[in-house]
């Protein structure tokens, strides 16, 4: 029985796509979110905390620093919570909240940053990582994308196990490229026992690596919501030498496999499992022989439960289809009728306005009799009433909420929001007496954004 937590990275289980479309192909998942940090990060967080030790760059005392989109961050805290050492991790401002609580919990010091920025800005998070490493004596710089040590742990470990998991009979492998170590080292592993196995990259769109891999020649870098692969630099241990198909996946299909695989095959997969899926799906359906083709459930899903797998995070970015009915009720996002909005009755108490306010993170409530809206109660008006008197948390919600309602038919054109916006107001939608929802400024700022694509 093992009892040392870094004992269980690797060794993780392979299992077959059933109700999938696979075409002529059977397609394998390597579930790298059983390792303990939940990501097959932990291998190269082992991998490069130990090799450093072994190189004698790091001991007792010894501060870590790396740039990563969350992932290698986890498996380096979880690393060097075990041993000891101090670890400030510098992230783009994308990442999901669960990952960077999960961070903080483990005892990293994280340094929030753009995403918006490409290399050689100084806000770029590798850059600033690497500058905050240099002015400390006591710290070393990881740096995954340069590290050898990153490649070797895929090539000792994760490529012994697909061959020996997979009866020696791989025909591909299908990886998304972050630092390019996941690549690199299967390359290098299947290159000396497996030499037809054949490399496919998925990469979200807006990444250069396709791009570089068709032409040789870097194209300009876009941007994308898919969470710890792609790049605007092809990273110095990158290896795509083996690379035979490469597939550009959008945001909208990645998020949509996601959940396809949570809901036809049960697997709770992230952000980039999807984009792997989805590149890896598009090439077992192109075959006209079958092929035994593997691929990775990176990381867990539930570090994007507040994100992919949040209906209306899906909605507010436009990845989910919604009816339109040409009126103000499109720019509802959370409906009274599909009993999403968040509301409170007249003889509710003010205590428990105040702790919906706090769990659903928002500013005010319709105050609803029935389907009717006879009020509203905001942070101010909840203020205003304990301030002076904290009893008052038990007084009904009727007796401090505000009766003087904006109210606008579902008919009403947009433009009638703006006034209402102006006052530091929310727009009630109503259609007759029935209250449909509220529309807020960021309400309409996505309904903008929408129209736009």
């Amino acid at each position: 029985m093992s009892t040392d937590t870094l004992s269980l990275i690797g060794n993780t289980p392979l299992v077959r796509v059933q109700r999938l479309d696979t075409g002529n192909c059977e397609l394998f998942l390597k579930l790298e979110s059983q390792n303990p940090g939940g990501s097959i990060k932990d291998r190269i967080g082992l991998s490069m905390i130990e090799v450093a030790e072994r190189e004698g760059k790091i001991g007792p005392g010894s501060r870590l620093v790396e740039a990563t989109a969350g992932n290698t961050g986890l498996g380096l805290a979880l690393v060097a919570a075990r041993k000891g050492y101090r670890l400030t991790l510098v992230i783009p401002d994308k990442m999901s909240q669960e990952k960077i609580f999960h961070l903080r919990a483990l005892g990293a010091e994280v340094v929030l940053t753009r995403s918006d920025v490409g290399k050689g800005h100084p806000e770029y998070y590798q850059d600033m990582a690497e500058a905050i490493a240099k002015q400390d004596p006591k710290a070393y710089f990881i740096n995954q994308f340069g590290n050898p040590a990153n490649s070797l742990a895929h090539e000792t470990t994760t490529g012994p196990e697909i061959w020996a998991q997979m009866g020696h009979r791989v025909d591909a492998i299908c990886c998304g490229v972050g630092s390019g170590g996941t690549m690199a080292g299967l390359s290098a592993f299947f290159r000396r026992v497996s030499p037809k196995t054949e490399m496919i990259l998925a990469d979200p769109e807006g990444s250069i690596l396709v791009d570089y891999v068709k032409t040789g020649k870097y194209g300009e870098a876009g941007s994308w919501l898919v969470e710890g692969i792609g790049e605007d630099f092809v990273p110095p241990i990158a290896d795509l030498s083996l690379v035979r198909a490469a597939y550009t996946i959008p945001d909208r299909e990645s998020f949509a496999m996601a959940r396809a695989l949570l809901q036809q095959e049960g697997v709770l997969a992230g952000s980039s499992s999807g984009t792997l899926l989805a590149a890896a799906l598009r090439y077992c359906r192109e075959q006209t022989t079958p092929k035994r083709v593997v691929s990775f459930v990176c990381d867990s899903g539930n570090k994007y439960l507040s994100k992919m797998f949040n209906d209306f995070w899906m909605a507010d970015q436009g990845f989910a289809e919604a009816k339109s009915h040409g009126d103000l009720r499109d720019l509802v996002s959370r409906s009274h009728e599909s009993r999403a909005a968040v509301v409170v009755r007249p003889v509710d108490l003010m205590q428990r306005a105040f702790q919906l306010m706090k769990l659903y993170d928002v500013s005010q409530l319709p105050v609803l009799e029935g389907d009717r809206v006879v009020g509203m109660i905001d942070e101010w008006d909840v203020l205003a009433a304990v301030t002076k008197d904290t009893t008052r948390f038990r007084a009904p919600v009727s007796e401090h909420m505000s009766k003087q309602l904006e109210t606008l038919q579902i008919s009403t054109p947009i433009s009638a929001l703006t006034p209402i916006f102006n006052r530091g107001l929310v727009a009630i939608v109503v259609d007759g007496e029935r209250f449909v929802g509220i529309v807020t400024r960021f309400d309409l700022l996505n309904h903008l954004r929408r129209r736009m694509k």
